[in-house]
């Protein structure tokens, strides 16, 4: 008898933050593969008898490829165990879940997702940055800033973001935030419109660096920014005051 895999958030960083049914299925796993995001707390709370196995991203390398995950998953619930594919945030939001969701449809292997609070609006939230407000924006674009490499063009129509007035929030996109700049820029976004940098976000060593489109890069390298980090574009960083202890008092 086949097993059956979970696809399940973990949210943006302390156990907390998790849903009820994130721990329900967590605490029944008999395998959990997992990214670098989860919280420690989180990965203290896998049970003792399920087999772990570490597929994070580190430092630009990959501790498993991605054909190499979705191989372990299907043959593990193949032979009847219980997996849990466990992600920060969202698994369906730049979380690569399409993609194992597709091949554990294929293999005809049951599966539940389980969605997860997402870092795209819970770390600037707990920053004190609210990612729509009405005097500010009435609309919030996320874009990923580390698209497929193999996609023959980008599918970033940068003219459109740059005419946006909400909120632009970039995920992954520490790499390339000199050409997220300029290319919003290029495309007429004003210069002027501000940008914060959330490091580590819901962590207790998280970091804020704020500035413009214009200088923002420029800062970001004098400070030594690393990912993982949230980019938030627009009128509402604004609202970030800094020293202001953080809104989240569940960190990771």
């Amino acid at each position: 008898m086949k097993g059956k895999v979970y696809l399940v958030g973990s949210g943006p960083g302390g156990i907390g933050l998790l849903t009820v049914r994130a721990l329900e299925v967590i605490k029944k796993a008999d395998v959990v593969l997992y990214d670098q995001l989860p919280g420690r707390e989180i990965i203290a709370a896998l049970p003792d008898k399920a087999e772990r196995i570490d597929c994070g991203k580190y430092g630009g390398r990959h501790t498993l490829r991605q054909e190499e995950i979705e191989e372990i998953m299907v043959d593990r619930a193949g032979a009847g165990r219980q997996v849990v594919r466990l992600k920060g945030g969202d698994p369906f939001l730049f979380g690569r879940g399409g993609e194992e969701l597709e091949r554990l449809r294929q293999e005809g292997i049951a599966v539940e997702v389980v969605p997860g609070v997402t870092s795209a609006v819970a770390v600037p939230g707990c920053a004190g940055i609210p990612v729509t407000h009405r005097r500010y924006a009435s609309q919030l674009t996320v874009i990923t800033g580390h698209e497929d490499p193999d996609k023959p063009e980008s599918g970033l129509d940068w003219e459109v973001l740059a005419r946006l007035r909400g909120t632009i929030v970039v995920l992954m996109g520490v790499k390339h935030l000199p050409l997220i700049a300029q290319s919003l820029m290029e495309h007429g976004k004003d210069a002027q419109t501000p940008v914060a940098v959330i490091e580590r976000g819901m962590r207790q060593d998280e970091r804020v660096t704020v500035g413009t489109l214009s200088n923002i890069a420029a800062l970001s390298g004098e400070r030594g920014v690393k990912p993982p980090a949230v980019i938030v574009i627009g009128g509402v960083v604004s609202l970030y005051r800094e020293g202001e202890p953080g809104l989240c008092p569940d960190r990771g």
